[in-house]
């Protein structure tokens, strides 16, 4: 499997060979091929110390470019003819009891840089240009088990650098896998470590995690663990207490099955469809989209319990925990916005809304319509089935009632007839709040009645400029 690799590999190899280094192609690569997964990564670790290893690196590019910004922690990076590789010299780290970064120490051979790995199965090397495996922790029995286990022992581990409990529940939502017995222990155990961690650290984690093949799988176990309590202490505050008469669902399996649900209404990877798998957003704002309830249910009078206005509570809870996670503006209004919408279209299915209902609609949601259609469409987690059946066919009309309107007015791009020159045109005022005024006026219109054209938007436009003057 390893014979696969591309010549410029063995190559680069052999000249560390003649310069009387070691090299060994390590970590998730070696893996994967095992795995018989395909990898775009090609981590190599070497005995050579940085200098010596940008000398070779720079016999091997030729004219390639380059780059050094982990020469600090002993990583180099080249490119030769479309093969990329990242080279860092056996090492060991540790984290300081109160630092977020780790001190990082060279070392001198191959088994001991791999104890320092976070996984038995990320553990394993090959040598280049011998296709040597290296395989000190049996991490291929582990692969074959579908085990995670830490080379050394997990306390020290995990102690040592605290990331790596992240990584554990990463990777049983990538790879399926399951925690070995004492690695799960130590994370329970020193699951208040992962504080010293930078915020920017665990997002990456987490967003891989929620990019999985089985992200439930990996949030299961991020709230069993008692690493949620730390990273995003809202999920496990979800596990609300069920009343004996099951007045409401249990918030937290309800948000982990609308997530599976919305994972199966994501378009096929590689398709250029809308929600293509695996989207973010979408993944986000189905766990999140019930964030609001614990802070917001009251039990009424007869044992009644509500959630009033749990998405706008939710939206704003959302975009908060999302911020403390160093999320990207964007991804974050998204979600937030997600949240504060799953909830419109159940007025919908108990009355059919006006045109301009669904107007709104559309444009409330504006570039996320279709991530709201596959929310709103997931949230549905109901037993009963009739109930179920009423709810799909009031979207499935819904929807259709949206292309309907989308084929006569341009439903996804509503403006009012007139625009902000003209308006001031008419009216004969420049730039302020009188001309924001009218244009709010006109869209209001415009949702309530469809396209009103030219003419009439401007009769409507004197009215309504001669009524206020007359207030």
């Amino acid at each position: 499997m390893f014979q696969a690799l591309p010549e410029e590999v063995h190559e680069l190899g052999r000249l560390f060979e003649q310069a009387g280094h070691e090299l060994a192609l390590v970590g998730g690569p070696v893996r994967d091929a095992v795995l018989g997964r395909s990898s775009a990564d090609l981590d190599f670790t070497t005995s050579a110390r940085p200098e010596q290893t940008e000398t070779i690196l720079r016999s091997w590019t030729g004219d390639g470019a380059i780059w050094d910004m982990g020469r600090q922690f002993g990583t180099l990076g080249g490119v030769r003819d479309g093969v990329k590789v990242e080279i860092t010299t056996y090492r060991t780290e540790s984290y300081d009891p109160t630092s977020r970064k780790p001190q990082v120490a060279f070392g001198d051979t191959l088994v001991g840089d791999l104890s320092r790995r976070d996984f038995t199965v990320n553990a394993m090397a090959v040598r280049i240009p011998s296709l040597e495996l290296v395989d000190p922790f049996d991490g291929l029995a582990d692969l074959a088990a579908r085990v995670l286990r830490t080379p050394v022992a997990p306390e020290q581990s995990f102690d040592d650098d605290p990331l790596r409990m992240m990584r554990a529940v990463r990777f049983v939502s990538q790879l399926g896998f399951v925690l070995e017995e004492a690695t799960a222990a130590a994370v329970r155990a020193l699951a208040d470590r992962i504080t010293i961690v930078s915020a920017e650290r665990v997002r990456e984690e987490l967003v891989r995690l929620m990019l999985g093949e089985h992200p439930r799988r990996g949030l299961e176990l991020l709230v069993d663990l008692g690493l949620a309590e730390h990273v995003l202490p809202e999920l496990p505050a979800m596990r609300l207490e069920i009343d004996e008469h099951h007045r409401h669902k249990d918030v937290y399996e309800h948000s982990l099955t609308v997530l599976d649900q919305a994972m199966d209404l994501e378009s096929p990877a590689g398709s250029g469809g809308p929600c293509e798998a695996p989207d973010l957003v979408l993944r986000l704002s189905a766990l999140l989209h019930d964030i609001g309830k614990p802070a917001t249910r009251r039990y009424e009078e007869g044992g009644t319990v509500t959630f009033r206005f749990h998405e706008t509570v939710g939206a704003k809870m959302a975009a908060k925990r999302m911020k403390a996670l160093t999320f990207d503006k964007d991804t974050t209004k998204k979600v937030a916005r997600l949240v504060e919408l799953h909830l419109r279209f159940h007025g919908y299915a108990d009355s059919p809304w006006t045109d301009s209902a669904v107007r709104r609609y559309v444009t409330d949601a504006g570039d996320l319509l279709q991530h709201l259609h596959r929310l709103t469409r997931a949230d549905v987690t109901t037993r009963n089935r009739r109930k179920a059946r009423h709810l799909a066919r009031a979207y499935d009309e819904l929807e259709q009632r949206i292309a309907d309107l989308a084929e006569q007015e341009e439903i996804g791009r509503i403006r009012p007839d007139l625009d902000g020159n003209r308006i001031m045109e008419l009216l004969g005022v420049g730039p302020g709040p009188e001309v924001g005024a009218a244009y709010r006026h006109l869209l209001d219109l415009r949702m309530e009645h469809g396209p009103l054209g030219e003419e009439r938007a401007e009769q409507e436009l004197r009215s309504w400029w001669e009524s206020r003057e007359e207030a």
